[in-house]
C-alpha cells in the first residue's frame, strides 16, 4: 500500500509540474479554475493566447486560430450576390396566342401541360430585362428570384412611368380601386425590388394585376422564403401586331434545386377587366353595356348585298380584326387604321383578318 501512494504522489507531481503549477501553492485549485473558465470565453482574450500557448507544445497554435477566423471571413464575402457574368438570352419562349382559348371567365390557363419551356437552367444570381422595342413596349423579364435579390425596404413611387398604352381612366364602383390600369411589375416588386424600372412596368388591368398575377408571384416569394430556394422565373408580356397593351402575360417558374419539383408552373394570364371592352391598339376602354349575343343578333348594314352572304365590314388594318359597322369598337379605332370592305366572311378570313370578339360578325 505504502509503494502504491508513493507512486500517486509522483504521477500528481509529474502532471502538476507540466501544466506550470507549483505544489506547494494554496491556489492550485483556483488557478485550475481559471484555466478552465478561460479556455471556454473570450472575455480576455490576452490570457487566452498566453494559456493556449503553456497547453501546447506547438507555439504556433494560436496563429492558426487567428488564421482560421481571418479564412472565414473570406469565405462569407465571397458568397455575396453577383449579377451573372453569364450570358443570359431574353428570347420569348415558343408560346402561340393562338392556341389560347378566348377570356371564359377564369383570370389565367395553364399552357404547355403547365411545364415552363426553360431549356437552360442557370444558377448563378441574375435579373434581366429586355430594352424597350421600337413601339416603347417592354420585353422579356427574366431572373432567378432568391434572397439575394429580394427587396429588403418598402416599394417606393412609379407613378412618373408611362408604359406603352397606358391611360389614366376611372370606372367608380365598377373596379376595385376604381382604375382600371395599374403599372404592373412583370417581375413583382417583392421578388426582385425593382421600382420604378420602365423595362419592367406594362399597362395592366387591375383584374389581371391582382387576381391574375399576384397569385402566383406570391407562390415564388413564399416558397423562396420558406426555403432559402431560388426560382427561375420569366414573364412575357404578349402582345397582337403593333398594339401598345399586352393581351396578356406568360408566366414561368421553376425550382432550381430539385428542377420544378418543389414549385413549377407555365400559365398565360388574360389582360381583361369584367365588364369593361379594351382596345389594345392604345388602350382606349369603355363600359360593356351590349352583350355578345345582343351584337351577334344585329341586322346586317344597309349595304349589305341580297340573295348571298356579301356584306359590308370594317377592317383594322393594324390589330387584323374585322367588325360590323355598327360594333361600338369601331367607334373606338384609329380612322387612319380603319378600312371598309364588301365581300364574305371567308374572304376577309383569308386575307388574315380575325373576327372581332365583341361583336363576333
Amino acid at each position: 500500500m505504502t509503494n502504491k501512494l508513493k507512486m500517486f504522489a509522483i504521477i500528481t507531481a509529474i502532471n502538476l509540474s507540466s501544466f506550470g503549477c507549483n505544489i506547494n501553492s494554496p491556489n492550485n485549485s483556483e488557478t485550475s479554475g481559471n484555466i478552465n473558465n478561460t479556455v471556454m470565453t473570450e472575455s480576455a482574450p490576452t490570457q487566452r493566447e498566453t494559456i493556449l500557448t503553456s497547453l501546447t507544445t506547438e507555439p504556433a497554435t494560436t496563429t492558426s486560430i487567428v488564421e482560421t477566423s481571418t479564412t472565414t471571413t473570406t469565405i462569407a464575402t465571397t458568397i455575396e450576390p453577383v449579377i451573372t457574368t453569364i450570358e443570359i438570352k431574353r428570347e420569348y419562349p415558343p408560346f402561340s396566342l393562338s392556341n389560347i382559348p378566348a377570356y371564359s371567365g377564369s383570370p389565367y390557363v395553364e399552357v404547355n401541360g403547365n411545364v415552363p419551356y426553360f431549356e437552360e437552367y442557370p444558377t448563378e444570381v441574375f435579373e434581366v430585362y429586355s430594352p424597350l422595342d421600337s413601339l416603347g413596349r417592354c420585353g422579356v423579364a427574366y431572373a432567378n428570384v432568391c434572397i439575394d435579390i429580394m427587396p429588403t425596404e418598402p416599394r417606393g413611387e412609379i407613378g412618373m412611368i408611362k408604359p406603352s398604352g397606358w391611360q389614366t381612366i376611372k370606372y367608380n364602383g365598377i373596379i376595385e380601386g376604381n382604375y382600371l390600369y395599374n403599372r404592373c411589375h412583370l417581375i413583382g416588386y417583392q421578388l426582385a425590388g425593382e421600382n420604378a424600372n420602365e423595362l419592367n412596368l406594362i399597362t395592366g388591368t387591375r383584374y389581371m394585376n391582382t387576381i391574375g398575377m399576384e397569385p402566383f408571384e406570391n407562390k415564388v416569394a413564399n416558397y423562396v422564403e420558406s426555403y432559402d430556394a431560388h426560382v427561375l422565373y420569366r414573364v412575357s408580356p404578349i402582345y397582337e401586331g403593333d398594339n401598345l397593351v399586352a393581351s396578356g402575360v406568360l408566366m414561368e417558374a421553376s425550382s432550381l434545386e430539385d428542377r420544378g419539383a418543389g414549385l413549377e408552373f407555365c400559365v398565360y394570364c388574360y389582360n381583361v377587366q369584367p365588364g369593361i371592352g379594351i382596345d389594345y391598339s392604345n388602350g382606349d376602354s369603355w363600359l360593356n353595356q351590349i352583350s355578345t349575343t345582343e351584337a351577334i343578333q344585329e341586322e346586317p348594314d344597309s349595304e349589305s348585298s341580297q340573295g348571298n352572304n356579301t356584306q359590308t365590314y370594317i377592317l383594322n388594318t393594324n390589330t387584323k380584326k374585322f367588325h360590323y359597322p355598327s360594333c361600338p369598337s369601331v367607334e373606338q379605332m384609329k380612322y387612319k387604321n380603319k378600312q371598309e370592305y364588301t365581300g364574305t366572311r371567308e374572304e376577309i378570313i383569308d386575307m388574315g383578318y380575325y373576327p372581332c370578339k365583341r361583336c363576333d360578325p
